[in-house]
């Protein structure tokens, strides 16, 4: 191979042409040969031996993108130099660029843009003379970087930014990705640290007094319709009311127990054939009556009781869409309800397909509908009796809840829970035979049905049913009922004392004198002092007792949880607890020392019932048992409650079997209780206090909040009058 010299200066300008042309042009296995740098060393040295001896140099080797050490890293001006400077001069530049090249590999190695993917015939190793080793290290740092050197310094800016924009990533790593910001966006409260924690001990489970045994206390309720029935049948049961508030019908024993008689002869024997029954015992049937017929409902109710099979009171349905309707569709679905009793009235009122059938309302099962009426019922035989047996832990009845998420629930209720509450009921309410009691409450669910239907069986009360129908109408009905019959007994709510005091101008001369008990079935809302105190200075003139009213606390599921008992003439009332909302709001009770704008006043609601336990737990994971002045949720083990939620078992568990456990984690005996969906606590003298519902508690940054306290505040602040104008 001939040893290429040294151009002379004079053809620097044509060699550098040359070279801009080769830019473009020449091919690719002469653009990217690596061994010209071994070629240059190896001229370098020609010329010290053969003493100015010219060739030219083929500058068509040379890359765009893989330069010579020299033109890399020398200024443009040393290519141009006279060969008279002498070969030595030249040496030494050589030998200076390739060693300055080494050590500044990295600086231009950064400064570089990015080459093609060609370059690695630029890792080929230098085979020749004395820079074998030199720019064979050289050749390695191409070889591993992915780069082209340009060969001017002067790139357009253009270019330049575009190359810049190119080495940018176009998105970002991906663990930038899962970089979670949410800390940055929304603040996480912090504890505070002086907010007001539990000083008292732990709670020992609160017992009521013991439930005394009557002698003439029946088996089960059924027993006390027959003995009624039989022995004393002329005695009014119940008496209903027209849409004028004036008395149009009173049911008595002895036409309750033969209508009863015949009902539930008519369902095991008359809806089917002998060998293939539409009802057997156990089955579930629905009661569909409206809220302005109680008796009717009340045969219906005891008719099942005596067929021995489960009644489900439901609401009417409106419409074939109505959405309360659909959840009450997928109760009956769950308990396998296919037949409903209804009245004659309402079932002509029931919206209809062209056809004239009944429509099928969304959501239902498909139902047979049999009227009730006692015009389409069989005469029993002479010789057929019903079953009555002694109270056991078969079902009796199912009545329905609604949760707050819209879910509709069956709460189902043993016979001997059934008769055990309303013998609770009977000794804390002091009931004694032939007394009246004058209802506005809700006849198929609550305390309305436990007391105006239920109960007043048991010890032969005369129930006056107030429909919700008569108090819009006339709001002054109630009181004028209790004036007129002279009842002992009135079950109402907070509503209906406002809405009493509201038509009190329209008549003045009634008398609430009779009345020992004024039972406000809502006094567990903290809402009902208020009411209860206005209501109490404006009829106490009218021969009301302050010891006559009696706030209560029920749920469904624990039924009856605690009443005030009727007090002593004279005797001075229970306390009131004015409580800091800002303790309440962390859970715990304290004192309010503030202004009334920032307290809370609850009135008791009495005490545990008779036979029943009570404790107070955690709201929120394991049921422990809360400090003595801690809110939590009431617990209530009884015989008289709920026994489970019809068809869901895992829901059941977790409210009808709990097990309280200690702050070690170790239960507290082996008594299951019942959850009863209040918050409360029990104070001096075990007075049960309840401020709010688990239904609505609200959680706001760590601290609790209640619907209920809502209503208290603006109760607190504005007219009672504006308040429950706009109700």
């Amino acid at each position: 191979m001939p040893v290429p010299s040294a151009t002379p200066a004079s053809s620097s300008s044509s060699s550098s042409s040359k070279f801009h042309r080769a830019r473009s042009g020449g091919a690719r296995d002469e653009r990217y040969r690596s061994d010209i740098h071994t070629e240059a060393v190896q001229a370098a040295l020609a010329k010290h031996k053969e003493q100015k001896m010219a060739l030219p140099m083929p500058t068509k080797r040379r890359s765009t993108f893989v330069q010579s050490p020299v033109d890399a890293c020398t200024p443009p001006d040393t290519s141009s130099a006279s060969e008279d400077e002498g070969s030595l001069r030249r040496q030494a530049a050589l030998s200076a660029a390739l060693h300055q090249s080494l050590q500044n590999a990295e600086s231009w190695i950064n400064r570089s843009i990015q080459g093609s993917s060609t370059s690695s015939s630029a890792s080929s190793t230098l085979s020749h003379g004395e820079g074998k080793g030199t720019s064979g290290s050289l050749a390695d740092v191409f070889a591993n970087t992915r780069i082209g050197v340009p060969v001017s310094s002067r790139v357009s800016t253009k270019i330049q930014q575009l190359l810049n924009t190119l080495k940018r990533p176009k998105r970002p790593p991906l663990k930038e990705f899962f970089v979670d910001d949410f800390e940055e966006i929304v603040e996480v409260p912090q504890p505070d640290p002086n907010q007001p924690k539990p000083e008292g001990r732990q709670m020992t489970p609160v017992k009521g007094e013991p439930l005394g045994v009557v002698c003439n206390w029946p088996s089960a309720l059924e027993a006390a319709l027959q003995r009624w029935g039989t022995t004393q049948a002329k005695c009014p049961c119940l008496t209903a009311l027209d849409v004028t508030g004036k008395p149009v019908y009173t049911l008595t024993y002895g036409k309750l127990w033969s209508r009863s008689l015949k009902l539930a002869y008519t369902l095991l024997n008359k809806l089917g054939t002998k060998n293939e029954p539409v009802l057997k015992p156990g089955d579930r049937v629905a009661l569909v009556y409206p809220n302005n017929d109680p008796v009717m409902f009340m045969v219906a109710f005891y008719g099942c009781l005596l067929a021995e099979v489960i009644p489900v009171p439901i609401e009417v349905p409106l419409t074939r869409k109505d959405a309360g309707g659909q959840q009450i569709g997928f109760l009956l679905g769950s308990c396998g309800i296919a037949l409903a009793l209804t009245t004659e009235v309402c079932l002509k009122g029931l919206p209809k397909t062209q056809n004239g059938e009944i429509v099928q309302f969304k959501g239902w099962p498909r139902l047979k509908w049999v009227v009730t009426d006692s015009k389409y019922l069989s005469k029993s035989p002479k010789d057929w009796q019903p079953n009555i047996s002694a109270a056991g832990t078969e079902p009796a009845y199912i009545e329905y809840k609604t949760s707050k998420e819209g879910s509709v629930m069956g709460v189902t209720v043993s016979r001997i829970a059934m008769l055990s509450h309303c013998q609770a009921l009977s000794q804390a309410c002091n009931y004694s035979e032939g007394e009246t009691i004058v209802n506005v409450l809700d006849f198929k669910k609550d305390a309305g049905l436990w007391h105006g239907i239920l109960t007043n069986v048991m010890n032969k009360l005369h129930t006056i049913s107030v429909p919700y129908s008569v108090m819009k109408t006339c709001p002054l009905s109630w009181v004028q009922r209790v004036h007129a019959h002279k009842a002992k007994v009135a079950l109402v709510k907070c509503r209906d004392l406002h809405w009493a005091m509201m038509a009190h101008r329209d008549q003045r001369d009634v008398s609430l004198s009779s009345l020992r008990m004024l039972i406000v079935t809502d006094g567990a809302n903290p809402w009902s002092v208020s009411s209860c105190d206005a209501f109490l200075s404006l009829f106490q003139s009218h021969g009301l007792k302050p010891e006559a009213i009696c706030p209560c606390a029920t749920s469904p599921e624990a039924m009856t949880i605690a009443i005030r008992r009727p007090g002593v003439p004279g005797a001075p009332l229970p306390g009131r607890a004015i409580l800091s909302m800002n303790g309440l709001s962390f859970g715990v009770i304290r004192v309010n020392t503030e202004d009334k704008n920032s307290a809370l006043t609850v009135q008791d609601v009495g005490h545990v019932m008779p036979g029943g336990m009570m404790c107070i737990v955690k709201p929120d994971g394991p049921p422990q048992l809360c400090k003595t002045d801690e809110i939590g949720e009431i617990c209530v083990s009884s015989r008289a409650g709920g026994m489970m939620y019809y068809g869901l078992a895992g829901v059941t568990k977790n409210t009808f079997e709990v097990i309280p456990v200690n702050s070690a984690g170790s239960p507290v005996g082996d008594v299951p209780f019942v959850r009863s969906g209040l918050l409360g606590f029990v104070g001096p003298g075990s007075l049960v206090f309840v401020v709010g519902k688990m239904d609505g508690l609200l959680t706001v940054s760590g601290r609790r909040h209640n619907a209920d306290d809502i209503v208290a505040t603006g109760l607190a602040v504005e007219s009672i009058k504006t308040v429950y104008r706009g109700r």
